[in-house]
């Protein structure tokens, strides 16, 4: 099974698998949440107060690149514009901007400058409610204001020119963008064309499914999809912590092991994903985050093959779906236990074919096989068993497992 693909230049999707997501903006000061203002109990008025304070002197957009590629990630979304309507780049359609901070530059231009010395693919983020412009209609819907302010003069039709015109000032002032990531669009703003003219800005720009039409790719957030392959485009996103995407001070964050697996799990099925880490206020990633990327890093090195250039074929087993998961590169399948297994075998009932090998890419080990009659299965026939797997020995990683057969 393969997913249906684009046949022009948006098909380098289909190769940029792994990507980080960053969230950064004013509300890395409270380091509280990224929608503080909806969330929890500060007024707007306090709020854009912030744009006084923020004063990243410590951002180093060289910094952050190389911890994208330690992870093993291939390229980066950085959001442009977050709910509050704060802009990270300098902007002339509003004074609510990064240049009217102390520290008065322009964030996305350094970023930019940095992916594309390093040809390190950019998206762009780009909120499509906005809690500081006049003219957005904040009605109290999910991710909105809770009303308008007395001097705001709600127009959709006026903000969305107002979008527009940000949009052109993104795709042509920054260099090739990879994406356009939109995101919730509560206002229910369906145009076509919107995003038709940012294609005619960066022909062969990827565009997400949360904005003005259906896009080109799907974008599941947080949970875990059932199943064993996607049948569209599709780049899940995650966050380091499962409480917020911005910066948050005492963030429960997820285990590294639970990454792991939803990683694996999501490029098994043939998808792409997205992993969000929040940059603290002075433009620096916290320590654990640091260490988190890196451990991950460290997996996804080894197991890397699994993913590149592979295709999900989990079809062609009809057991232990719960367990693991199935790619293929040609004469090489890849078996993934993206859960924990439960005991050191795994039968792929119904291959009864004998691999020449079978590696646990985790080490490079060989790992002995058989065909076996199996209790569980005595009145069927001998399927094909990945025996002595070391699940005792990688507690924190997920294990993948190369078979190798002659044709």
């Amino acid at each position: 099974m393969t997913i249906q693909r684009f046949h022009d230049s948006r098909d380098r999707f289909f190769d940029l698998r792994f990507g980080m997501f960053i969230h950064w903006g004013l509300y890395a000061i409270p380091g509280w949440h990224e929608q503080i203002l909806w969330r929890g109990d500060t007024t707007r008025v306090q709020y854009e107060r912030l744009i006084h304070e923020f004063n990243p002197v410590h951002f180093d957009p060289e910094a952050w690149l190389d911890l994208a590629q330690e992870a093993g990630m291939q390229y980066l979304c950085f959001t442009t514009k977050h709910h509050d309507g704060f802009c990270m780049w300098d902007t002339e359609q509003t004074d609510y901007n990064i240049m009217n901070t102390p520290y008065g530059r322009d964030v996305l231009r350094q970023l930019a400058e940095a992916c594309h010395r390093r040809g390190f693919p950019l998206s762009l983020y780009y909120s499509c409610p906005d809690w500081h412009h006049p003219h957005y209609p904040n009605q109290g819907r999910h991710h909105e204001m809770f009303g308008p302010r007395a001097d705001d003069e709600p127009d959709l039709d006026r903000y969305y020119a107002y979008v527009k015109e940000q949009i052109r000032e993104l795709l042509t002032g920054y260099g090739p963008i990879y994406q356009l990531f939109w995101d919730v669009n509560v206002a229910e703003y369906y145009n076509p064309e919107l995003n038709a003219y940012a294609r005619s800005l960066q022909p062969g720009l990827l565009i997400n499914n949360r904005g003005p039409d259906d896009g080109d790719y799907s974008t599941p957030e947080r949970e875990l999809p059932e199943g064993h392959a996607f049948d569209k485009p599709t780049e899940a996103c995650q966050s380091l912590g499962r409480e917020s995407w911005g910066y948050r001070t005492d963030e429960d964050d997820y285990s590294r092991k639970f990454l792991m697996q939803s990683i694996d799990q999501i490029l098994a099925m043939g998808g792409n994903y997205l992993l969000n880490v929040g940059p603290r206020a002075d433009g620096t990633i916290a320590e654990n985050n640091i260490a988190t990327l890196r451990a991950i890093g460290s997996w996804f090195g080894k197991v890397r093959e699994a993913f590149d250039g592979t295709y999900p074929a989990t079809y062609l087993k009809s057991d232990n779906y719960d367990q693991v998961l199935l790619t293929r590169k040609g004469n090489h399948i890849y078996v993934h236990a993206c859960r924990d297994l439960q005991t050191s075998s795994v039968t792929l009932k119904p291959l009864d074919r004998l691999p020449t090998r079978a590696v646990l890419l985790n080490d490079g080990r060989e790992l002995p096989v058989r065909l076996a009659l199996l209790p569980w299965y005595w009145q069927e026939k001998p399927y094909l068993q990945i025996q002595a797997i070391p699940v005792d020995e990688y507690p924190g990683e997920v294990l993948v497992i190369r078979l190798e057969f002659e044709y």
